[in-house]
């Protein structure tokens, strides 16, 4: 989709209620769903992130999606594709700032290049305890990334056609950080595979670019 055509019609959705539970649920594990409604899963004092779901022209002028590989380090999240962003920080003054400069640090992107179209919903992620806010944002420009060597391994630039397309949801059998092989609802992307928190995230602003797209 031409990225003016996309930025004319995609701020429409500032208006439109969120779909929320119901579309994270349809990219989680039955095990996870049912956990959630029979209450064992409950929030522990959670630590806050910001993550920004970033699309921008390619040289062509068509609108794409920015995910990022993650590096592999001792975590829950290692090398697993997600948003630009991270944790809240004592110098940030609200979540937009954290997802904002972290999407700095990451993909080298200042925060006055951002167009900031809303919020959507959050998302609880028991294994590590994190509640993420993700923010839907626009980026104008088309010069190369930066990356945080760090911890980003790879910028993955996905096409919105593919991400607006219901072939490219999967089920895949993987072993997550609270069980062994089990049947995982994702998206497959550019050739990844993208599953928990970020697919759920990614599913409702999905649902809402199909109400306006």
């Amino acid at each position: 989709m031409n990225f003016n055509d996309f930025t004319e019609q995609v701020s429409k959705i500032k208006n439109l209620p969120l779909p929320g539970t119901s579309s994270h649920y349809k990219m989680a594990p039955e095990i996870r769903i049912r956990e959630l409604e029979a209450g064992g899963i409950i929030k522990k004092n959670p630590k806050k992130a910001g993550v920004m779901a970033l699309f921008y022209p390619n040289d062509e002028e068509l609108t794409h999606l920015l995910l990022i590989l993650r590096k592999s380090y001792e975590g829950v999240h290692s090398n697993q594709v997600s948003f630009p962003g991270g944790k809240e920080e004592k110098q940030d003054k609200d979540l937009l700032a954290t997802a904002l400069r972290e999407t700095y640090e990451e993909v080298g992107i200042e925060p006055e290049q951002v167009q900031v179209i809303r919020s959507v919903s959050q998302v609880y992620i028991p294994p590590s305890n994190f509640e993420v806010t993700p923010y839907v944002g626009i980026y104008r420009k088309t010069h190369p990334f930066v990356l945080q060597q760090d911890e980003v391994a790879k910028i993955i630039e996905v096409p919105l056609p593919d991400f607006m397309d219901d072939a490219k949801l999967i089920t895949q059998s993987l072993s997550t950080s609270y069980a062994k092989n089990i049947e995982v609802p994702a998206f497959n992307l550019n050739g990844y595979t993208v599953w928990g928190a970020t697919a759920m995230m990614l599913n409702e602003i999905r649902e809402l670019f199909k109400e306006v797209l």
